[in-house]
């Protein structure tokens, strides 16, 4: 390394950081980050703090970073920042901040050219009486040309990555675990990776690829409007992502035209993918695509939209073994009642969810349903069921009667009632409930001891009707085309291929060339009729209804 490369490379045990995992070097850390922050301002060339392995203690404050300024560590495992705050208990102690409130943070007071990789942060010495959203592994705002790279986040508090406004960015190859622990699962923030957008206006470059989020107590990985007024941006994608295990997987609460591919998002507790208005604005993605995912085996949803006013491309996903809906089209309550346009589901492998494919339980307009497969859905069949007494035993994760005959995932989704208590089932065996934890990062579903041997217990019945496209709300112009929709088991669980429920409507739809038969009960129910549009060439009906 020549003199000239040398001087923009500081090395962190030659300006007083330790590494020993005993001292603070926090302090140290601050005073470097300011130097070389100086330094850079003073002739405009981005300075390298390189901290080499070792394990460097951050206590009792964060640090406060500076314009131009990178930290890169050795690798995830070999240079660890531990963070804690038994010396000032109040201080949520993320490694390093600048934000709009605490510093100023602004489009034109920003962060540039900063990379933070090859380290690990652990949050799991931070205690706080009751949370703070600031307590989290990094939390930066306004940020040009950022790179976050091969980093290993866990434990913390808030959110693990919990970073705004990242413009000319990339977020490569984040492991995040655990984090948000001191979450409720209702409050900001909390995230494996937590992102706010739309600081920089109508366009925000950002990608997201690559990234792990594991048990984090809210999202995964979230994008989140920070003002209502804002203009939702354009020019974010999430690529080649994992998200297991979090209250929901992947959300997206206020971007448009965000691009979601070839992520996994599996045992989620809400949702495996959530568009909707629980962010801080209740301003809702729209315009978005998922394209090439998998979302298997959530407690509840695989895919979750509402909130919306639409525009929305769900294609060539598998959406399987969810505990509810395959899909579901809703609006929570609290967010806008958007009926939702030109939606568009096509070419998705939809099969084995708990109750319907497709559940629309929120307006729909000009929506378009083409070539879908779904298939042996309502697996959620088996009657109500009770038990205690001799042969009922309880985990932390399960509860046996050795006198069931449960038949297989049966009552996966339902509501077990113990006393008191209740848990989820995730899934279940002939005699066995397999119950998901109460909340993410946590590895049982009681809050306390597991219940005592022969405590009774009881499980709701199964819903009479289980359709492979439920539309239980106003549905306006659709196109309804080349979907097969059939149960190939024995015993069959999807009871009929399309229903309109009494809530439901189906008004000038172009019905056509979809394949109904061989459902359990029926192709169609119609509690309501449909009205007017065209129905032709769908196999298992007699003829346009």
């Amino acid at each position: 390394m020549t003199g000239a490369v040398a001087s923009l490379v500081y090395d962190a045990r030659e300006h007083g950081l330790t590494g020993d995992g005993v001292t603070n070097d926090q302090p140290a850390l601050a005073k470097l980050v300011d130097m070389a922050g100086a330094a850079c301002a003073a002739d405009g060339r981005p300075r390298v703090i390189h901290c080499p392995p070792g394990v460097y203690s951050i206590r009792d404050s964060g640090t406060v970073w500076r314009s131009g300024v990178s930290l890169i560590g050795a690798g995830p495992g070999v240079t660890r920042f531990v963070l804690s705050n038994s010396g000032n208990p109040a201080d949520p102690t993320p490694l390093a901040f600048f934000t709009a409130i605490q510093h100023g943070a602004g489009p034109d007071n920003h962060l540039a050219d900063c990379t933070f990789a090859d380290f690990e942060i652990d949050g799991s010495g931070v205690a706080l009486a009751e949370y703070d959203v600031l307590a989290k592994g990094l939390g930066m705002q306004y940020v040009l040309r950022g790179r976050f790279r091969n980093l290993y986040i866990h434990h913390t508090a808030a959110s693990g990555f919990g970073c705004d406004f990242l413009h000319d960015s990339v977020v490569e190859s984040i492991v995040a675990i655990g984090c948000g622990r001191l979450d409720s699962g209702e409050q900001i923030g909390g995230a494996g990776l937590g992102i706010g957008i739309g600081g920089w206006g109508a366009v925000e470059r950002l990608t997201i690829t690559g990234c792990t989020a594991v048990g984090n107590g809210t999202n995964g990985v979230f994008l989140e409007l920070q003002d209502r007024d804002w203009t939702p941006p354009r020019g974010i994608r999430i690529t080649n992502c994992h998200a297991e295990g979090n209250r929901y997987g992947i959300s997206d609460w206020g971007a448009d035209g965000l691009i979601v591919a070839a992520c996994t998002m599996i045992g989620n507790q809400v949702a495996g993918y959530d568009v909707s208005g629980l962010g801080t604005t209740s301003v809702a993605g729209r315009g978005g695509i998922v394209v090439g995912c998998v979302v298997d085996g959530n407690v509840r949803d695989g895919i979750s939209i509402g909130n919306t006013p639409g525009r929305y491309t769900v294609e060539g996903n598998r959406i399987s073994r969810n505990g509810r809906h395959g899909y579901r089209q809703h609006n929570l309550p609290g967010g806008p009642a958007h009926a939702s346009t030109e939606m568009v589901l096509d070419g998705n492998d939809i099969w084995g969810n708990a109750l319907d494919g497709i559940r629309v339980d929120g307006t729909l307009v000009d929506a378009a349903l083409l070539d879908n497969r779904i298939r042996d859905n309502g697996g959620r069949a088996a009657p109500a069921a009770s038990g205690g007494g001799a042969g009922v035993t309880y985990t932390d994760t399960s509860l046996t009667d050795a006198a069931a005959a449960w038949p297989p995932d049966g009552h996966r989704g339902k509501l077990l009632t113990v006393g008191a208590r209740t848990a989820v089932v995730a899934a279940n065996t002939a005699t066995e409930l397999v119950l998901a934890p109460f909340r993410p990062g946590v590895t049982t579903a009681w809050i306390g001891d597991p219940p005592a041997p022969g405590t009774p217990y009881s499980l709701p019945g199964a819903p009479a009707i289980r359709a492979g496209i439920s539309l239980n709300a106003p549905v306006l112009s659709p196109t309804i085309r080349g979907n097969r929709v059939w149960d190939n088991q024995d015993p069959k669980t999807q009871t009929h291929g399309l229903w309109i429920t009494t809530d439901g409507s189906c008004v000038s739809g172009v019905v056509e060339d979809n394949d109904l038969a061989g459902n359990a009960v029926a192709a169609a129910r119609f509690d309501t009729a449909p009205s007017g549009g065209r129905w032709e060439r769908d196999h298992g009906l007699d003829g346009p209804p």
